[in-house]
């Protein structure tokens, strides 16, 4: 497996945008915790953290190629499992036509879209994370026009792909963020 230096080099070589980059790595932190919640191995959870980091590796250089770029391009050349791979197509089905369907995909797919909205609802607290109420968060969910760019048929999918009732998707990761 890839290094997590090796990782997180290839991240700030590739994301110079500090969202991006924020993002990126908190959906690491996402996938890594829900690994080890689902008790995976040493090397499960590595490669979920590594999917997590690296979902959007591409989105910033090449936009009009993700993920595409980075699954047969650049991650390739350092051997990365293909596991890691075809979650990377699949949190972008649209795109790729690759549904997600292992359980990292599925994973992936959720934590990725939520992820970034509740970055957004923790940038208008003075708190952040701290203190987080999963009701503030459903309630801006309910705010079409609050991150208006974040797809709220995504957020509920993925809660459905990962059998988890949104609440408790949204319970989980701010545990995960607030940590």
């Amino acid at each position: 497996m890839v290094s997590r230096e090796i990782s997180l080099d290839l991240l700030n070589e590739y994301v110079e945008n500090e969202s991006l980059n924020h993002h990126c790595q908190m959906v690491a932190e996402a996938m890594e915790a829900y690994a080890k919640d689902l008790k995976k191995t040493s090397t499960q959870i590595e490669e979920w953290w590594a999917a997590g980091l690296l979902h959007d590796l591409d989105w910033e250089k090449f936009p009009d190629e993700h993920p595409h770029k980075a699954v047969n391009e650049i991650l390739p050349e350092y051997n990365y499992p293909e596991s890691i791979l075809d979650a990377i197509r699949a949190h972008a089905p649209v795109r790729t036509g690759k549904e997600p369907e292992a359980e990292i995909e599925r994973y992936l797919f959720a934590c990725d879209e939520l992820s970034g909205f509740m970055n957004a609802v923790s940038l208008m607290r003075p708190t952040r994370f701290e203190g987080m109420k999963v009701k503030s968060v459903t309630k801006k969910l309910k705010t079409l026009n609050f991150a208006a760019n974040v797809p709220r048929e995504d957020i509920n999918k993925g809660a459905e792909l990962i059998n988890k009732d949104l609440s408790d998707h949204i319970q989980f990761l701010i545990g995960v963020f607030s940590g």
